[in-house]
């Protein structure tokens, strides 16, 4: 199985983004001063659709041996391919890599070629965008039901790109 793999953070501070209002109204928008936030790890096929994501609440070595052996345990029978970026924790030393797991780097600087970028901006656009979540846990749980929610169909939607098919 080919995996793209990428994290990326959600907070409390939300995104405001565009909406209709009659002319000569003014928009407000509540916003909560907390910067608290979680962090999503997610492996996505573009291939099948297949799916795994872990909430977590740093970016480190650490929680990336967490998501790892965690993954590994989800698809103990299947040989898997991780294809991610470049970032540190991804290039640690301390870095425990499960046997049915076979990690590949994308080429530095690129985030264009991760699909579950494209992951990442459709959540906050149309699962985070100008909406106000008094709790981190209450963002979780959304962001998690979203998830439990996207079929492996809307997954290859939402992740595959034209030059992963050639």
């Amino acid at each position: 199985m080919v995996f793209f793999f990428d994290e990326s953070r959600f907070g409390l501070h939300p995104s405001i983004g565009r909406c209709w209002a009659r002319k000569g109204v003014r928009i407000s928008a509540p916003v909560n001063p907390n910067y608290q936030n979680c962090y999503v790890y997610s492996g996505v096929s573009p291939f099948t659709g297949d799916a795994f994501s872990l909430f977590l609440p740093w970016v480190n070595t650490e929680m990336m041996n967490l998501y790892l052996a965690e993954m590994s345990a989800a698809f103990p029978d299947k040989e898997i391919m991780l294809i991610w970026d470049q970032a540190g924790w991804h290039k640690s030393n301390s870095l425990k890599v499960p046997d049915n797991i076979v990690l590949k780097s994308l080429p530095p600087y690129s985030p264009e070629l991760n699909p579950v970028e494209k992951l990442w901006q459709w959540l906050k656009k149309h699962v985070c965008r100008n909406r106000l979540f008094a709790y981190v846990d209450d963002l979780m749980n959304t962001l998690a039901e979203t998830l439990i929610n996207l079929t492996p169909t809307r997954f290859m939607e939402l992740c595959q790109g034209s030059y992963l098919l050639q």
